[in-house]
């Protein structure tokens, strides 16, 4: 028998559904253009089915991009650890990490899409360049934030595996490889940083342990007892205060 949760999900998604089969016929009718190129005096239009599927295929990268070409990766991590080091399972809980990281990720990436926006989008709303020098454009501020958290090994590894010449120029290196690069880099951070926060947690621990196996409590868990000494230490040093600035300053 099907719940009511259930019947909602597929009612949700056959609305979709018919919304998007019919939704090329009316914008037909309409004359509604979604995606257009133009080349001097000429504009050439797509289709709206066809504009439809590449809006869709954008959209469905936009997340792979924010993961991976932000600051997202390296803050998601740390916290992550964070949270195993206090010995919290599910609190916070991951919803509330998730967006803590994205909008920090927002915050320390504001002056790379404020740079975008004035040189790439706002000249090519305008008329003033094409879609594909917006995108030439707006790829160099991504570019090169992700080139100044980039480990030269993880740059050096990546340019192995792409069967490419080490000694070239940083601007003839292809995003394709500068990715993975900055990811891998990220991640290398990410563990240094929860490295770091790991240790005063692990020294409440072992203390913590100490004191019960010298009172001879060998069958009570240590973690019951250290957890609170473990949030009480780290609510008096505004541990929350102290992640966050340590983030953004890794970040130069």
């Amino acid at each position: 028998m099907i719940n009511q949760r259930s019947l909602s999900a597929w009612l949700t998604a056959l609305l979709l559904i018919v919304g998007l089969v019919s939704f090329p016929s009316i914008a037909a009718d309409n004359g509604l253009t979604i995606l257009s190129v133009s080349d001097g005096d000429s504009q050439q239009e797509y289709s709206v089915k066809l504009q439809i599927l590449l809006l869709m295929t954008a959209l469905s990268f936009l997340p792979a991009f924010i993961l991976m070409a932000t600051s997202f990766t390296r803050i998601i991590v740390v916290l992550a650890i964070l949270r195993q080091a206090l010995g919290l399972q599910q609190s916070p809980p991951n919803r509330v990490l998730v967006g803590i990281a994205l909008a920090l990720s927002l915050l320390i990436m504001r002056p790379v899409w404020s740079d975008i926006y004035e040189n790439a989008f706002q000249p090519y709303d305008k008329g003033e360049i094409t879609l594909m020098q917006a995108f030439s454009i707006a790829e160099q501020p991504v570019r090169n934030f992700m080139l100044a958290q980039t480990h030269q090994s993880s740059l050096e590894q990546m340019l192995r595996i792409a069967n490419e010449p080490l000694d070239q120029n940083v601007e003839d290196i292809s995003f394709a490889v500068v990715l993975p690069a900055f990811v891998i880099s990220e991640l290398k951070t990410a563990f240094q940083i929860g490295f770091m926060l790991f240790i005063p947690f692990l020294i409440i621990d072992l203390v913590v342990a100490s004191v019960l196996m010298a009172m001879g409590m060998m069958m009570l868990s240590p973690l019951i007892i250290s957890l609170p000494f473990k949030l009480v230490v780290f609510v008096l040093v505004d541990g929350w205060a102290m992640t966050v600035g340590t983030l953004s300053a890794s970040f130069g």
